[in-house]
């Protein structure tokens, strides 16, 4: 299998290289390039095109967000993951309408950082669970009444996020069931599924399968778009 190649963005070299180290271990990974700002990480996608950035926000000069817009023209197709310790929804919301993958917070564990990058490469959005929440009060607070009657639609800030289509009469709903509904609910609210296997009392795993059932019965690929779903129908 073809190694995953990675560009890795931060200004703390301790921090940076602790990561390239951890993420070396994994046969998936090569960590082709390291940069310590947006201008030297320009002058490595001049030296061969990344499959992913990870990309920390506080650097000096040109901030992460900020540079997303210029790395994307640099680099279409390569996806970039923000990894920062920013729990502003200014910058969570700034990275994705900028064109960012997903926002992670550097609490991640590696493991979970390692399956996030495998699933960004795959073409889902991610956000950390402490940030959905932030995410979902950005939708409410930003989305335009829906029209009554007919079909609405849902789009959340980043453009890999497909339009989601759904009945105002609720139909789409309709098809899940009463736990089902208790789930999304808890994604909505920014739960990982071990949380909400606790909130139900039921096994995680009882809780993924819940959430492989929500995504294909709403035509959804992430649990970002579960979460805005979830906001649109004022769910919780």
């Amino acid at each position: 299998m073809k190694q995953i190649q990675l560009l890795v963005v931060d200004d703390h070299p301790l921090f940076r290289r602790g990561l390239i180290a951890l993420l070396s271990l994994d046969e998936r990974f090569n960590v082709a390039f390291e940069a310590g700002d947006i201008g030297e990480a320009l002058r490595c996608i001049e030296r061969g095109k990344p499959d992913l950035i990870l990309l920390d926000n506080h650097m000096p000069g040109v901030r992460g967000v900020d540079g997303i817009a210029t790395l994307k023209e640099a680099a279409p197709d390569t996806r970039i993951l923000m990894l920062t310790v920013s729990e502003d929804e200014d910058d969570l919301a700034a990275a994705l309408q900028a064109g960012a993958d997903g926002y992670l917070l550097k609490t991640v564990e590696l493991d979970h950082l390692s399956e996030l990058i495998v699933k960004v490469l795959a073409g889902e959005s991610v956000v950390s669970p402490e940030m959905m929440t932030k995410l979902v009060t950005a939708f409410r607070a930003k989305a335009p009444p829906a029209p009554s009657g007919g079909t609405a639609a849902i789009e959340t800030a980043s453009p890999r996020v497909e339009r989601v289509a759904y009945s105002r009469d609720g139909s789409a709903l309709d098809l899940l069931s009463a736990r089902e509904r208790e789930v999304v609910t808890l994604i909505a609210h920014g739960d990982s599924n071990k949380a909400i296997a606790r909130k139900l009392d039921i096994a995680e795993t009882t809780v993924k399968i819940h959430v492989q059932h929500i995504l294909r019965k709403l035509q959804l690929t992430s649990r970002v778009q579960a979460a805005v779903y979830a906001a649109s129908r004022e769910l919780g």
